[in-house]
C-alpha cells in the first residue's frame, strides 16, 4: 500500500493578501512537519509559499523548493532548505509532480488554479492517482467547487469525478482526507 511521505503544496506568492491565509500556510507547514511529511513547492520565500515552507523548516520538517530560473528575483528562493534550480515552468511542475505523493492547493492567483487544475486534468486521464485536497478556512475554493459541479453535471465530466475534489478547512483535515484517498486509490 502506499504511504504518503511527500506534499506538494501549490499556493500564492503575494504578500500582499489577507494575513488569515499567511497563517493558513503556517498552520499546514506545522501540521506537514508534525507529521513528518516533506513538503514539496515552488522554492519562493514570499507569500504562502514562504509561510508554509518557513514553518515547516521551524518544526525540523523537510523542505524541497523547485524555482525556474527566470523566477528567481520575483518570488525570492528560501535559501535557508533545499532547492532546485531549473530551467523552466514545464521542468519544475514536472520535478513537483514527480517528487509528491499527494498536493494540497492552499489559497492562490491564476498561477495556483493553473498548477491545481493541470493535475486535476492529469488525473482525469488517467495519468495518475495522487490525491488531492483544496484547504480554506473561509470558502476561497468554494467558487471552484461550484464551477467543477456544474462541469460534472453538463456532463462533460463523469460523476464519478466528484470523488477526486476534496475540500477541507484545516490542515489535520487535509492531510487526513489525502491519506484516505491514498487508501482507496490503491484500493
Amino acid at each position: 500500500m502506499p504511504k504518503l511521505k511527500s506534499v506538494c503544496v501549490y499556493c500564492g506568492s503575494s504578500n500582499d493578501v489577507k494575513p488569515a491565509y499567511i497563517q493558513l500556510a503556517k498552520d499546514l507547514g506545522r501540521a506537514l512537519a508534525e507529521k513528518d511529511l516533506r513538503l514539496v513547492y515552488g522554492g519562493g520565500g514570499v507569500g504562502l509559499m514562504g509561510a508554509c515552507a518557513r514553518a515547516v523548516h521551524e518544526a525540523g520538517g523537510e523542505v524541497l523548493g523547485i524555482m525556474p530560473k527566470f523566477l528567481l528575483q520575483k518570488e525570492r528562493i528560501f535559501e535557508d532548505v533545499e532547492h532546485v534550480i531549473v530551467d523552466d515552468m514545464h521542468t519544475r511542475k514536472q520535478m513537483m509532480f514527480d517528487e509528491s505523493d499527494a498536493f494540497i492547493v492552499l489559497p492562490g492567483g491564476i498561477g495556483t488554479l493553473e498548477e491545481a487544475v493541470e493535475m486535476l486534468s492529469w488525473a482525469r486521464l488517467g495519468l495518475h492517482a495522487k490525491p488531492m485536497a483544496f484547504l480554506d478556512e473561509d470558502g476561497f475554493w468554494a467558487p471552484f467547487f461550484e464551477l467543477m459541479n456544474h462541469i460534472i453535471d453538463g456532463k462533460f465530466t463523469p460523476e464519478e469525478f466528484r470523488a477526486t475534489l476534496v475540500h477541507e478547512n484545516t490542515p489535520e483535515a487535509a492531510i487526513a482526507a489525502l491519506k484516505d484517498r491514498l487508501v482507496t486509490l490503491s484500493s
